[in-house]
């Protein structure tokens, strides 16, 4: 009877073998049998233009004024200003003149409180464009508008009538002397 008590505590107390048991998760492996290579960084050996590296400055903090839209290149010719105005009219805005005597830029004269600037608001030349589908008509007005106010800047407006907002906005006509 011992014999047969120790035969099937035996089989009780073995493990059943399964064909597909995976190991068990040990840790990743040691980096210490990788060598160690650290390199120096050294700015020499990176990419160069063939000399010393030279910066140039995009706009002067003194003397300038910052006007709008494409403010920072020369005074567009006629041209360029049809192919502004007739991508603004491509684009689905209207298109809407503006003008300033006194100031064409932003300044703060009246209040000096953070984000107040006084000259954001020009005097609108007559009412938007609604229906402008020829850049030639913006630009016959725009000469209208300098003829009328020959010291005055001009600016051109696109607004977008969907999302109710100006997407655009740029120096059409500066008077002679800035």
């Amino acid at each position: 009877m011992a014999s047969a008590m120790l035969s099937t505590a035996a089989v009780a107390t073995a493990a059943p073998i399964q064909a597909s048991m995976v190991a068990p998760f040990v840790g990743l492996k040691s980096t210490s049998a990788f060598p160690v290579s650290r390199k120096k960084i050294d700015i020499t050996s990176l990419a160069t233009n063939g000399g010393r590296v030279s910066c140039m400055q995009v706009w002067p903090p003194t003397g300038k004024k910052k006007y709008e839209t494409l403010s920072y290149l020369p005074d567009l010719t006629r041209e360029q200003l049809l192919k502004e105005i007739d991508y603004l009219i491509r684009s689905k805005w209207i298109p809407c003149l503006e003008f300033e005597l006194e100031h064409g830029f932003v300044y703060r004269e009246n209040h000096r409180s953070p984000g107040y600037y006084d000259g954001r608001y020009w005097v609108m030349w007559k009412l938007p464009m609604y229906g402008c589908t020829d850049a030639v008509q913006v630009l016959n007005e725009v000469d209208n508008c300098v003829k009328e106010y020959p010291t005055a800047f001009v600016r051109i407006i696109g607004f977008d009538n969907v999302r109710q907002v100006q997407c655009i906005s740029f120096i059409a006509h500066k008077p002679p002397g800035y």
